[in-house]
């Protein structure tokens, strides 16, 4: 799909969402003749992001609605789905990998289902080699093609042939999907889906089409069901949160107003906010809002203009520290995560300097730091990349000693002080492992009755990257 390619965005009607549960209803009743002993086991593995994440969710429940149950079990599986990610070659190249090692169980059980789907699988290229590398493969589709698994399954049921669905377009929205959430006190709600911003390195517009955003009274109801439910975290999601709603009087910021307006003891994140659209305004009503997390993921990915100017970002360092400057005067408690490449094709050790000086003087919490990584049909691929991989491996280090002493000095002043923490899960050490609002994980002795549920933790020791205290109530 090329930059230029308006296409008409398609909000999926009801009449094709109910044609999806008949499907669904047909899929049930072959896998009970199939497996008359019990349930078909269908194992689900997702890669990437948290939109990723949240389309697992749907996928899990559009399987359960097809008869499946699911397992933590490769082995035991009667249907194996990889959702794929195509934002870092580590994660296509694990894909492969993992997806070459079903060969022999497959050989040994050929009733089992293989379905890849997701953003790697939008790309002709990968479709293409899975169709003829991997003929042992039975389902493939794209990320527009989600709400018709059991449509896809179906066919592959009753054909016996091999299904593909890669088409390519602008993009859709599709309500009324089941959901299968993977807790039952933190819940994903995505908000808006792809994206218009075509930086050179990303391959994200082209797998997941056009920014399209949810009804707000969709958004609103489904936030109220979860709240009423007993969740105590949600997360708005979307490539560019900022973007909500662009083009009518409806923004991001009046979302989140109305969102903190719901009754309930529950606390709002979003991600990922683009800069380039991050708005004072915005900044204000998080400030405003006691619901809202004092939290901004605020990728910058260089420190550098002429680098920024390349990657197509929108933004200067100027303006992006001058975002940050009000963030932190309007919350003086805020905590602040990014991303940032380094080693972008053309960078110069002179250029990713401006980098580690920014990351001194922005004070972030955490980073996710990555070396640029080449995605097949994006403008950065064909840019000139002198530079070694190894000579980007140094340049890597010196950018992680430098956030790992701010993160220390941080992580420094927090001691005695006492944060109200979601209890997550269970440290590898046996230890509760709770979450401030800042989006830093405190770890303590205490019970597992704690998990799901808000409390009072005091900080007694500092970590780089987490701290440890102990339960004051």
């Amino acid at each position: 799909m090329s930059q230029a390619d308006n296409a008409q965005i398609r909000t999926v009607t009801e009449a094709e969402i109910e044609k999806q549960r008949e499907y669904a209803a047909l899929v049930s009743t072959a896998v009970s003749l199939r497996y008359p002993q019990g349930a078909p086991k269908a194992f689900v593995h997702t890669y990437g992001c948290q939109g990723n994440v949240a389309d697992g969710e749907r996928l899990e429940g559009m399987l359960i609605e097809s008869g499946y149950e699911l397992t933590d079990d490769l082995n035991s599986a009667d249907l194996v789905l990889y959702n794929t990610c195509a934002i870092r070659e580590h994660a296509e190249d694990r894909l492969i990998g993992n997806v070459g090692a079903l060969k022999v169980i497959k050989k040994q059980r050929p009733s089992m289902k293989i379905v890849l789907c997701g953003c790697m699988m939008q790309q002709e290229w990968a479709a293409e080699k899975i169709r003829k590398s991997y003929p042992f493969v039975d389902i493939v589709f794209g990320t527009h093609a989600i709400y018709k698994l059991p449509e896809l399954l179906y066919r592959n049921f009753t054909s016996g042939k091999r299904v593909f669905d890669i088409e390519d377009e602008a993009g859709v929205i599709a309500e009324g999907l089941p959901v299968h959430r993977d807790s039952n006190f933190k819940a994903w709600i995505p908000i808006m889906y792809g994206c218009n911003n075509f930086c050179s390195y990303c391959i994200v517009p082209y797998v997941r089409g056009r920014e399209r955003s949810r009804d707000p009274q969709i958004i609103l109801e489904e936030a109220r069901q979860l709240v009423a439910a007993g969740y105590k975290e949600i997360t708005l999601l979307g490539q560019n949160v900022n973007s909500y709603g662009k083009g009518t009087d409806y923004n991001f910021s009046k979302l989140l107003r109305e969102l903190n307006a719901i009754e309930g003891d529950f606390l709002i994140r979003f991600m990922t906010s683009h800069p380039k659209d991050c708005t004072f305004e915005l900044l204000d009503t998080m400030a405003q809002c006691d619901k809202v997390a004092k939290h901004l993921h605020l990728p910058f990915q260089s420190g550098n203009n002429r680098v920024l100017k390349e990657m197509n970002r929108g933004y200067t360092r100027e303006k992006y520290l001058s975002l940050l400057e009000y963030a932190y005067k309007v919350m003086p408690e805020l905590s602040v995560t990014a991303d940032v490449i380094v080693g972008f094709p053309g960078e110069t050790y002179e250029e990713f300097l401006d980098t580690v000086s920014l990351v001194n003087e922005a004070k972030f919490t955490s980073m996710y730091t990555f070396i640029f990584s080449s995605r097949k049909g994006t403008k950065a691929e064909k840019m000139p990349d002198p530079v070694s991989r190894e000579e980007k491996g140094k340049w890597f280090r010196e950018l992680l000693d430098a956030q790992e002493a701010v993160a220390a000095k941080r992580s420094a002043s927090c001691v005695g002080r006492t944060y109200r923490v979601l209890c997550e899960s269970v440290s590898k050490g046996g230890l509760i492992e709770g979450r401030t609002q800042g989006n830093v994980i405190i770890e303590f002795p205490g019970s597992l009755d704690l998990i799901g549920g808000y409390h009072e933790v005091k900080v007694t020791e500092s970590l780089t990257w987490i701290l440890r205290g102990e339960l004051i109530s």
